[in-house]
């Protein structure tokens, strides 16, 4: 592998999302990702929908750049193995439920005899710590105790979960950034290796910082509302006159000064109940009632041209239809195709974020279970083809 963390081994014990999902990331720039799997079972994300052909579209991505190997951690020659992985490795990400792994015998203490400066990622529902953290952890009811799902919807209405995982793929993104604080320390600060203990609520809850400090200090509860309405005005979705749907968001005063000038309503900026965002937010159903009207007599591309040029934020509220023909998106390459050996092809997302010096790369999807049981046993762990054969036999690989 090349890229910027070439040199970097990632032993990833984890399922589904959130942890595949933190060592995807770094397998995209670099990072020699093994993906340990279940012999006979796998990943549990290699059968997650959508399907297709009675296979899933997602695993592609899930472990794109990623060497499977079959293991059971459970057996304590399938742990003997692991170990000799963890010694020749820098960081473990696993998701199990709290106290699983130290059932195995692999507890941190162990895995730090097999290599003192292992770095290990631990992604659970609530965390190593308090009352919760013996329950099992899922992403959407780990949304709802984050506060998140409290405030999302109509409030009319009952409240509305994200139509993606959200919590998982925002606790990846956290391990991948803790994992590279971790390496920063061990590395470059000549520190030691170390455990990081995520939850997946805390990722959202550290992004809801308006509505902590409000209850904190006004007592006031967030509640329900489908957009940020309350804390900027105009904010919401409206329709154009060809039934298109758009966003449209004047955070500060500067962007609604862009609108009202766009829209040639000027003497808005003169009305005391609309020249500050304070008073906007007062007023938001007259602000809301005007921007309607405007929306509803003009067709979306007018609407659009006509904010850009002023400079006010405006989007149409894209479907996958609507990406894929866009040429922003082909553009930046956000989405790349990629050979599939039962679909022909595959579209997935392209590497996020761009660096200019050391890209990220997509070398291959994720492959079949224990695709690279010979490469890692043989050549990195010097098992021969009798011993390999024997844990075969076993259903220790």
């Amino acid at each position: 592998m090349s890229g910027a963390l070439n040199g970097i081994r990632v032993l990833d014990t984890s399922t589904v999302i959130a942890g595949p999902f933190g060592a995807a990331m770094l397998g995209d720039f670099g990072a020699d990702v093994i993906k340990v799997e279940m012999p006979g079972i796998g990943d549990s994300g290699r059968n997650m929908g959508p399907l297709h052909q009675g296979k899933s579209l997602r695993w592609a991505t899930f472990a794109r750049n990623k060497k499977s190997i079959t293991l059971d951690l459970r057996k304590e020659e399938g742990k003997n193995l692991f170990l000799k992985l963890v010694e020749k490795s820098d960081i473990i990400f696993e998701n199990f439920r709290t106290g699983t792994f130290d059932k195995w015998g692999l507890d941190y203490e162990t895995l730090k005899k097999a290599n003192p400066k292992i770095i290990v990622i631990r992604i659970t529902g609530y965390g190593q710590t308090g009352p919760n953290a013996h329950l099992a952890g899922f992403g959407t009811p780990a949304t709802a105790f984050s506060g998140l799902t409290y405030m999302t919807g109509y409030p009319d209405r009952a409240p509305v979960n994200p139509p993606i995982s959200l919590c998982d793929y925002l606790a990846g993104l956290y391990s991948a950034f803790a994992a590279m604080v971790c390496v920063y320390h061990r590395d470059v600060k000549n520190g030691n290796g170390q455990e990081v203990d995520l939850s997946l609520y805390e990722g959202i809850f550290r992004m809801l910082e308006g509505a902590i400090a409000n209850y904190a200090v006004a007592g006031k509860i967030t509640e329900r509302r489908p957009s940020i309405s309350g804390s900027a005005s105009p904010s919401g979705t409206f329709k154009t006159k060809d039934g298109k749907w758009v966003v449209l968001v004047c955070s500060t005063d500067r962007t609604f000064e862009y609108f009202a000038k766009g829209i040639g309503r000027s003497d808005l900026l003169e009305d005391d109940r609309f020249n500050t965002n304070g008073a906007r937010v007062k007023n938001n159903d007259l602000v809301e009632k005007l921007v309607i009207d405007w929306m509803s007599k003009h067709d979306y591309k007018e609407i659009k041209s006509t904010l850009d040029e002023a400079g006010a934020p405006v989007s149409l509220v894209y479907s996958m239809e609507d990406i894929f023909e866009d040429p922003h998106y082909a553009a930046r390459e956000n989405i790349i195709e990629i050979d599939h050996p039962d679909f022909g092809k595959i579209k997935m997302p392209g590497i996020v974020p761009k660096l200019s010096e050391t890209p990220g790369e997509i070398k291959w999807i994720g492959p079949k279970m224990g695709a690279h049981n010979q490469e890692i046993y043989q050549e990195l762990l010097g098992v021969n083809d009798a011993e390999l054969d024997t844990l075969k036999e076993k259903g220790i690989i």
